[in-house]
């Protein structure tokens, strides 16, 4: 199988030397004699206490932008440490971490699932609570069929297993943190969704999220995100982050302080078939900016926001 792209990419992440990056590979996907790596990384202070900024992209196969989106500011980031010195002293106080690309199966593939069939984003343990959407909020019908949630009572995929495996080792354990999942396809606006994706019923930290949203209104006034509950566009069975928070809280019941705030960045890629509607015939045209300054717009407007997540999970004492 010729080399993905994005995991051409990532390697070259690898590459970078610098005592405040580790590189990991948390376990490799198999299939079609093809084995791809599903790769993290850990950039800052070894203190896993330290506020933490998490940023995961490429659970959906078709939505390469997302990763992309990381892969860029991840590459910018490793550059400016060769030379930023005030940067280098920040970050020995605190973490970014980040597994750019999650399901690199299906990006191979080409397709939303990974090789299995199986939608990640729907994989977890988690039913909704209240009415959902036929198939799209997940089903267990079959894999020819998109939004499969795999197998009841079977283990997670490899993939959903890494993701929620490192999250647990990385985050968990952090005074606070941010996370941010980058998914594109829903809409003509971008969206931040925060939990619960299971119940439109508001979740714990809804508090802290107000903080967060009023800290971003106040902070760039012109920001293009709609900020609301994933519950209010549609409720899923088997999401991670609602799996990801809720163990988080279990697994802090000794110490409730400890916050963690997992975003979805939901890029509105109908704005781009509006604009250049015969995209759509080209491979993976209704997920991502195939004109070259659609996508260097989308790489910019979104590292505004990571930089701002940065400096918000630094500060958190100002949103908790």
């Amino acid at each position: 199988m010729r080399d993905l792209h994005e995991l051409k990419l990532i390697r070259e992440l690898t590459h970078f030397k610098d005592d405040l990056i580790e590189t990991h590979e948390l376990d490799r996907v198999n299939f079609e004699g093809a084995s791809l790596p599903i790769i993290g990384f850990t950039i800052g202070s070894k203190d896993k206490t330290k506020p933490a900024l998490g940023l995961f992209g490429g659970v959906h196969g078709l939505e390469r932008v997302g990763s992309h989106v990381v892969i860029t500011y991840l590459t910018s980031l490793f550059k400016q440490l060769s030379w930023d010195e005030e940067l280098r002293t920040r970050l020995e106080d605190c973490r970014i971490v980040s597994i750019p690309l999650i399901n690199p199966g299906g990006m191979a593939l080409h397709q939303r699932s990974n090789p299995n069939g199986v939608d990640i984003m729907r994989n977890a343990p988690v039913d909704c609570k209240e009415q959902s959407t036929f198939l799209l909020s997940g089903h267990r019908f079959s894999p020819k069929l998109p939004w499969y949630r795999g197998e009841e009572d079977k283990p997670m995929e490899v993939e959903s297993q890494a993701l929620v495996d490192f999250c647990q080792e990385q985050l968990f354990n952090s005074d606070a943190a941010i996370s941010v999942d980058f998914h594109s396809g829903f809409g003509m606006k971008d969206r931040l969704w925060f939990p619960y994706a299971k119940t439109s019923s508001p979740f714990p930290n809804i508090k802290q999220v107000q903080n967060l949203k009023d800290i971003l209104d106040e902070t760039l006034p012109h920001h293009i995100y709609h900020v609301e509950p994933q519950a209010d566009s549609y409720t899923i069975n088997g999401d991670m982050w609602d799996y990801i928070y809720d163990l988080h809280r279990d697994h802090n019941k000794d110490h409730p302080e400890r916050t963690l705030i997992p975003w979805t960045l939901e890029m509105g890629s109908w704005i781009w078939v509006k604009k250049n509607p015969l995209q759509i015939f080209s491979s993976g045209g209704f997920f991502n900016p195939i004109k070259s300054h659609r996508y260097d717009r989308t790489m910019r407007r979104h590292l505004l926001l990571i930089d701002f997540l940065f400096r918000a999970s630094r500060n958190y004492k100002s949103w908790r």
